[in-house]
């Protein structure tokens, strides 16, 4: 248990500037594929069978949405602003598809800081391995609050 454990949290909304940018490169590999589709039961043949995608419009399975989105959320967890951060509301545009084995390179920038709502406005841009926009978007975000001292009341929701 983590009680009592000085936690490390990402940066809190008076650390952080308009502009702040971050860039990560997630490749795509069938193990992260395997990994989510097993672990939500999806098993949409578009995401997993190339002979019933290479008869669509595709041509190739696809990498899911929610499987990109939840890289996105994650690195605003693990990053920008870090963990302890919380997303508000996310409006994510998925304007190519990615396919298995794919490359998308994600770039995340601070577009507006709010003090006085403890809220920054991030915007994701993904490009695909051919340097193609596969994803636009932005998403509100709270950075972590700083914390006070635990105290007997700190504990009541045990």
């Amino acid at each position: 248990m983590l009680l009592g454990r000085k936690r490390k949290l990402g940066r809190m909304i008076d650390e952080m500037t308009k502009g702040e940018k971050l860039t990560l490169t997630e490749k795509i590999e069938d193990k992260d594929l395997l990994l989510y589709l097993g672990l939500t039961d999806d098993a949409n043949p578009l995401y997993i069978q190339h002979d019933y995608a290479s008869q669509t419009s595709f041509k190739k399975p696809l990498v899911p949405t929610i499987m990109l989105t939840g890289i996105i959320t994650s690195a605003v967890s693990k990053y920008l602003p870090g963990p302890g951060s919380h997303i508000h509301k996310q409006e994510i545009h998925f304007l190519k598809p990615v396919y298995h084995y794919g490359t998308v390179n994600l770039f995340f920038e601070v577009i507006e800081v709010v003090r006085s709502t403890n809220t920054v406005t991030i915007r994701v841009e993904g490009m695909n391995e051919d340097e193609e926009m596969v994803i636009q978007g932005e998403l509100q975000v709270s950075p972590p609050e700083r914390l006070e001292k635990m105290d007997g009341k700190a504990l009541e929701n045990f």
